[in-house]
């Protein structure tokens, strides 16, 4: 048996884990690197083996930096299946749909601006070959077992990250691999808490958080508060916000807030189609999460929901006060650019960030405290105030995976520290070893992990 991490070590983006056992080659999702040039660029390389080598990929869940690969692998030559829960089905197709567009969107603006080196610029790949891929996809039930082929059997867990993310067990030849995919928070917003799992020969477990605690801090104050100062200043506030579960819970907590009566009577605006389309996947999948119907229609009458363009340009040059919901949650792209195209330079305004941010990111060079970003092929001065909500992730901080860890009933043999930059999973490593005494080791990218 082998395993490659051919994405999401020493980084949060690009998970792709190889496993070759019985002459099979399976593929623990298929993400796309994003952030820093050098990572971007991976995305453009070939990978070390054909696509058409691989046998069947399972997906974790449907967020970019897992998913975002899949229609390049098909479009290469990529011929089975994917296999995931229902709900990240529909959320894939929403996400890489968006992610397609986006790219030929990108490709079309830097041809017509001329800010670009390659002539002309071409997408990764567009919403055809997305559409194309969807049709791999095959939907499978949590809490059980399938079999792949004769020897080979896997099963999705929830992993309490997104609606439908799950964490995928695998057992060849009697040997259970346990490959954690993003843990979330031990009390989620949204949905109910990551599955303990008692077993495991080899686990691959994330480190987005691994060297450190998120804050112990009512996030509903927090949002109200920097509500109340951009109010006070008669500003906008722009949330950018990653589209898929963290939109969904900072509608819920506005909704929580005007039902408190707390809310000021300023509009709240989603713009952006892919949180319209997963917002309302999550009235699909109600089995997924926690809330209730009166928590679904409360949402609904807080919140504006934006998809058409050029309402979305209307709401962009109404400067009253108001608050935005606007993806990409690392400002990477997507909507929320031409808000901060038209606010970043304002003083009255507010950018709050509630997400992770990869380095290399816009995102996280506003946390950073530069005194401009570049976007639309120009730099742009940040005038407006930035602050951040640590307490929003729908990631496990250091103590939760440890806890989550302390529910195996006896030591993997080994244990893969992956999807974290160097300093979170090398802390994750040192504090597994402290409190549990276990062998593990940060995975390397691309080194071939021959397992006993």
């Amino acid at each position: 048996m082998k395993i490659t991490f051919l994405g999401g070590a020493e980084t949060v983006t690009g998970s792709k884990i190889l496993v070759e056992a019985n002459h099979k080659k399976i593929l623990i999702d298929c993400g796309l690197f994003q952030g820093l040039k050098e990572l971007r660029q991976i995305n453009w390389e070939k990978l070390p083996l054909e696509a058409n080598e691989i046998d069947l990929i399972l997906l974790t869940h449907a967020h970019l930096d897992h998913s975002g690969y899949i229609p390049l692998l098909v479009k290469n030559g990529y011929k089975g299946k994917i296999y995931c829960t229902s709900a990240t089905k529909d959320l894939s197709e929403i996400i890489l749909l968006d992610s397609g567009k986006i790219q030929e969107e990108d490709a079309e603006r830097s041809n017509r601006h001329e800010y670009t080196k390659h002539k002309p610029a071409a997408p990764l790949y567009t919403s055809k070959d997305a559409a194309i891929a969807m049709q791999h996809f095959e939907t499978f039930d949590m809490d059980m077992w399938y079999t792949f082929e004769e020897q080979i059997q896997f099963k999705f867990v929830n992993s309490g990250h997104i609606l439908g993310s799950a964490t995928v067990l695998l057992k060849i030849d009697g040997k259970t691999f346990v490959f954690s995919g993003d843990l979330g928070r031990k009390e989620p917003i949204l949905l109910p808490p990551p599955t303990f799992i008692k077993e495991a020969d080899y686990l691959v477990i994330e480190s987005t958080y691994g060297n450190r605690l998120h804050e112990k801090v009512s996030i509903k104050d927090e949002l109200l508060k920097y509500i109340d100062k951009t109010k006070v200043k008669g500003g906008v506030l722009i949330i950018p916000t990653f589209s898929v579960e963290r939109a969904q819970e900072i509608i819920y907590l506005l909704s929580v807030l005007k039902r408190e009566n707390r809310l000021p009577s300023i509009p709240v605006y989603l713009d952006s189609p892919m949180g319209v389309n997963a917002t309302e996947t999550y009235i699909k999948f109600s089995n997924y999460h926690k809330l209730t119907i009166e928590d679904i229609k409360s949402m609904l009458s807080t919140v504006h929901l934006v998809s058409d363009i050029e309402l979305s340009k209307a709401v962009v040059n109404d400067n009253n006060p108001k608050i935005v919901l606007a993806g990409s949650g690392m400002i990477t792209g997507g909507r929320v650019l031409h808000y901060l195209n038209k606010y970043i330079g304002d003083e009255k305004s507010s950018i709050l960030i509630v997400g992770y941010q990869a380095e290399g990111t816009r995102g996280r060079a506003l946390l950073a405290g530069d005194t401009e970003i570049k976007f639309f092929g120009e730099y742009h001065q940040i005038k407006a105030e930035v602050f951040k909500i640590n307490a929003f992730s729908g990631h496990a901080d250091q103590s939760e995976l440890i806890d989550w860890l302390q529910h195996f009933e006896k030591p993997p043999q080994l244990t893969f520290i992956n999807h974290g930059e160097p300093h979170q999973s090398q802390a994750l490593k040192t504090k597994i070893r402290t409190i549990l005494g276990w062998n593990c080791t940060v995975a390397k990218m691309n080194k071939v992990y021959t397992l006993q």
